[in-house]
């Protein structure tokens, strides 16, 4: 078994301290560079909203995309439990 290895990320204008398998650091990284490019780009399409609702664009994004891309079943079950995975950590962090 791999000993997890605590990483800071950044959520918005958040930092989460998570821990993960080495193995998984940059996967976890490319996501989170995909999710605060969505950011920035939905606050440039819809100003004055406050960060939890670019937030919450983003995961309705994220969502439909998975639902929308024709994703093989095994592919979809690897995003879904990389997400809830990413959430658990985060709700860990909390």
């Amino acid at each position: 078994m791999q000993e997890l290895i605590p990483v800071n990320i950044v959520i918005g204008d958040r930092t989460y301290r998570i821990k993960t398998n080495p193995a998984d650091e940059e996967s976890v990284r490319r996501t989170l560079k995909i999710i605060n490019d969505k950011i920035i780009e939905f606050k440039t399409q819809f100003a004055g909203k406050d960060m939890q609702d670019y937030i919450s664009m983003v995961l309705i994004w994220f969502a439909t995309q998975a639902a929308t891309a024709g994703n093989s079943p095994v592919m979809e079950k690897e995003f879904t439990d990389a997400l809830l995975k990413l959430e658990e950590q985060l709700d860990k962090a909390l």
